[in-house]
C-alpha cells in the first residue's frame, strides 16, 4: 500500500526489516520465550527474532523521543517563564481490527518499562469508550460497533486530555471481550504515567462533529499497523475459528452460539461480519489515517513486519 501519490511523494522514508533490525542490536532484548509467548495475541505471530529486530529498535526510538519530549518541555517552560513539570508521553497505535495492533502495543508496553526513563508505562484500549450495547440499541447503531459513532469520543478525549495535562489519577471504563459489553462499576485506573499507550482502531482520526480537537492532538507520537486488506481478512477468520474453538465455547461468550452450529455456517457468519463491518470501517474510516502516523509498521502475509516507514523530520 503505497503513502505518496507519486515518485518520491511521501512524508516517509522507508526503512527494510535488516536495516531496521541493525539499530537494536547492541541491545539485548529483555524479555523471555514465557513472556513473549503470554503477550502474543490469539492468531497473532511474534517469536524472539520479531521481537529482536523489530520492536526492540522501537521501543528503544520511543524511549529516545520520550526524553528528547521532556528536554524540550523543561526548555519551553523555562523561555515562557514557568516552573516545569513532566507531562506523560503518550502514544497512539491505530489499525484495523486483526491486524496485530493489541499484541504491539501490549510488547511495547513491556519493552518500555525495561528502558531507563520509562518505568511506568500504562495502556488504555479504546474499547472501554464504546457506548453500552444497551445504549448502542437505543440509537439503531448496534451493527456499526467499532464505527466511530459508536465510542462516546468526548469522554475519551477528556481522558486523554487530564492525562496529559497531569491529573495525578485518571479513570476508564473496562470493556469484557467475553460478554461484548462495557463492565457496569468497573474502571481502570491510570496513575501519573511516564508514558500511555492509547490503541484503537479509530485513535488517529480527525476531530468529529461539533469538535475542533482531535483525540490524536494529545499523542506525541503515532504508529500506524498496516497489511494488504486480504491477509487481514485471513487474520480475521483465523482468529474467528480459533475463538470459536476456545472462547466461544464458554456459556457466558456473547458468541456462544458460534460455537454450536456446524463450521460452515459459522464461517459464513464471520466472513459476513468482515464484508459489512469491519471492511467499510477499515476502507472509510481507519485507512484513510495512515499518513497521519509517525511510523508505519508494513506486516506481510505471515504476520511479521517486513519494513518499516517512518516520517521525515
Amino acid at each position: 500500500m503505497s503513502l505518496g501519490s507519486g515518485a518520491g511523494v511521501s512524508p516517509f522514508v522507508q526503512i527494510s526489516r535488516s536495516d531496521w533490525a541493525a539499530l537494536g542490536r547492541a541491545a539485548e532484548t529483555p524479555l523471555t520465550e514465557d513472556e513473549i509467548a503470554q503477550i502474543r495475541g490469539l492468531g497473532d505471530f511474534l517469536d524472539l527474532d520479531e521481537v529482536c529486530d523489530v520492536y526492540l529498535p522501537l521501543s528503544r526510538l520511543l524511549n529516545l523521543y520520550v526524553s528528547e519530549t521532556q528536554k524540550l518541555h523543561e526548555v519551553t517552560s523555562g523561555f515562557l517563564g514557568q516552573r516545569a513539570t513532566r507531562t506523560p508521553f503518550i502514544i497512539g497505535v491505530a489499525g484495523s481490527v486483526a491486524v496485530g495492533k493489541s499484541t504491539v502495543s501490549r510488547l511495547l508496553r513491556e519493552l518500555l518499562t525495561r528502558w531507563e526513563g520509562t518505568p511506568n508505562v500504562a495502556l488504555i484500549t479504546t474499547d472501554g469508550f464504546l457506548y453500552p450495547n444497551a445504549e448502542l440499541e437505543a440509537r439503531g447503531i448496534m451493527h456499526r460497533k467499532g464505527f466511530p459513532e459508536s465510542y462516546d469520543r468526548m469522554a475519551l478525549l477528556n481522558f486523554v486530555a487530564d492525562v496529559k495535562s497531569g491529573v495525578e489519577q485518571v479513570s476508564a471504563p473496562v470493556y469484557s471481550h467475553l460478554f461484548y459489553d462495557i463492565l457496569p462499576g468497573e474502571r481502570a485506573v491510570v496513575t501519573n504515567p511516564d508514558v500511555l499507550i492509547v490503541e484503537g482502531l479509530n485513535v488517529l482520526q480527525q476531530p468529529g462533529q461539533g469538535q475542533s480537537v482531535a483525540l490524536s492532538d494529545y499523542f506525541d507520537f503515532k504508529i500506524y499497523v498496516d497489511a494488504e486488506t486480504a491477509d487481514i481478512k485471513q487474520w480475521f477468520l483465523n482468529r474467528f475459528r480459533k475463538l470459536r474453538e476456545s472462547a466461544f465455547t464458554n456459556p457466558d461468550s456473547y458468541f456462544h452460539r458460534y460455537s454450536q452450529v456446524p463450521f460452515e455456517d459459522a464461517l459464513n457468519r464471520a466472513n459476513e461480519i468482515w464484508d459489512t463491518i469491519n471492511l467499510p470501517n477499515l476502507v472509510d474510516n481507519i485507512l484513510p489515517t495512515r499518513s497521519r502516523a509517525t511510523l508505519v509498521l508494513n506486516k506481510g502475509a505471515n504476520h511479521t513486519v517486513d519494513s518499516v516507514l517512518l516520517r521525515k523530520i
